[in-house]
């Protein structure tokens, strides 16, 4: 029996188990499981490693904080400093980062093929890395916006100056903020100064439409969920793991 699974904390509502269970389903991949193992402090990696286990997916809040415990990493997870994905070959392991290859292929399907314009990009952990790797890649030039100071803007900065929004027509929440079950949580935008011409991308996958969502929706801006690159993620990880 091959043993994948996912480590963060808390891990009551992951996607990545339902999804695995129904693929190992789906396309009768035999003697294959995906386990969720909540680990409270990333030291308790080292216990896992030690167990035979044949690939795991990472999630808040070790994408970071996992890196010094692998013995090596992915070029791309390098240059974006963040791991999502790590494989075990000959007792070995490698950090990857697929979170890249998931948000890239999504948001060339979202936006326009004439879209010109900068993004806003909320949020500064682990899941942000890839994104801002992703929009240098396609020459979106962004900035970025964090409750906490040191970044290009605060959430009281952009409330202060709503027209500031006019000038980032992509707007994209990294943060776990509207996730279920605190549907009503979003992050402290200016949403009045939203407009058809905008185009909102939630990570946060459940609930399906997201209070963030919600609201850019109801200025006429173009929404959509993190479902997709999960999905697009979560393939390329399958990927890595059954590499030769």
């Amino acid at each position: 029996m091959k043993t994948y699974g996912l480590i963060g904390y808390p891990l009551e509502h992951s996607f990545s188990g339902k999804y695995f269970a129904e693929k190992f389903k789906k396309e009768n991949i035999q003697n294959c499981e995906y386990r969720l193992f909540p680990i409270e402090n990333i030291q308790d990696f080292e216990n896992l490693k030690q167990q035979n286990i044949a690939g795991l997916n990472v999630t808040i809040p070790y994408k970071e904080q996992i890196i010094p415990y692998l013995d090596e990493l992915d070029e791309h997870a390098k240059a974006i400093g963040a791991v999502n994905v790590i494989q075990f070959n000959n007792g070995k392991s490698k950090g990857f980062n697929s979170d890249y290859y998931g948000f890239k292929d999504s948001l060339l399907s979202f936006l326009p093929t004439e879209f010109n314009s900068k993004a806003l990009i909320l949020g500064t952990g682990g899941a942000s890395k890839a994104i801002k790797k992703v929009l240098i890649d396609l020459s979106i030039p962004f900035k970025v916006a964090s409750r906490k100071e040191g970044f290009d803007f605060t959430y009281d900065e952009l409330n202060s100056k709503p027209e500031v929004l006019s000038d980032y027509h992509l707007i994209i929440n990294t943060t776990p903020l509207g996730t279920y079950p605190k549907v009503e949580e979003k992050p402290d935008l200016p949403y009045q100064a939203l407009t058809e011409n905008h185009f909102l991308y939630d990570l946060v996958y459940n609930p399906s439409e997201t209070a963030f969502m919600k609201a850019g929706s109801a200025k006429g801006a173009k929404t959509i969920n993190g479902l997709e690159m999960l999905v697009g993620q979560a393939e390329k990880s399958w990927e890595i793991w059954n590499r030769k």
